[in-house]
């Protein structure tokens, strides 16, 4: 390219970010606000395998791999993203069945997926759940928990497939993955295709 050899890229970056509650998962933003990237020293071409939104915090992988990110990320990969979600409301066992089932409206002409829903805890107003989705459609769980009137105080990513995000990592810190989490990441990505 421009007269130079080009060679074939033979190794990848694999990071493990903990996104804190207001960073967008973009390169720019013309509005100035906080970016992942103002916090991570990447090169241009690493991306994040799928998104989480402004209000979401926690696990976020990050690669240059494309492949791997589009065996990942695929619409018939159902790859397990798991989320603990505190929500406003007492959550009654209808409801928590009626999210197993999932076929109702959630808007944008979109149907509520089953997920797999537990009740870690319960205090006055409010619900801890622990929810496994396998889509990750736009906003599919602040959406779903609004459609059954219960309003999302509070979302954060714990797994993303075979990754978990490890207790105590601080918000907005970083580390590259080991060679046994790629492992389980590409193999996970070639059972998907």
């Amino acid at each position: 390219m421009d007269g130079k050899p080009v060679t074939q890229q033979t190794s990848h970056t694999y990071i493990l970010y903990n996104k804190p509650m207001g960073q967008l998962c973009t390169r720019r933003d013309d509005k100035g606000r906080a970016l992942i990237y103002d916090s991570l020293d990447v090169a241009p071409n690493v991306q994040s395998i799928g998104r989480l939104d402004m209000d979401t915090e926690g696990l976020l992988l990050l690669t240059d791999d494309g492949d791997l990110t589009r065996a990942l990320t695929h619409p018939g990969a159902k790859l397990a993203r798991e989320y603990r979600v505190r929500v406003g409301g007492q959550v009654t066992l209808e409801t928590l069945e009626k999210l197993r089932r999932g076929g109702f409206d959630i808007g944008e002409g979109d149907k509520s997926d089953g997920w797999e829903v537990t009740v870690d805890s319960e205090t006055r107003g409010h619900t801890w759940l622990t929810v496994v989705i396998f889509r990750g459609r736009w906003r599919e769980v602040r959406r779903t928990l609004e459609a059954v009137g219960h309003p999302v105080r509070r979302l954060m990513r714990t797994r993303f497939g075979p990754i978990r995000l490890e207790e105590g990592m601080p918000r907005g810190s970083s580390r590259s993955l080991n060679r046994s989490e790629i492992k389980k990441l590409t193999d996970q990505g070639k059972t998907k295709k």
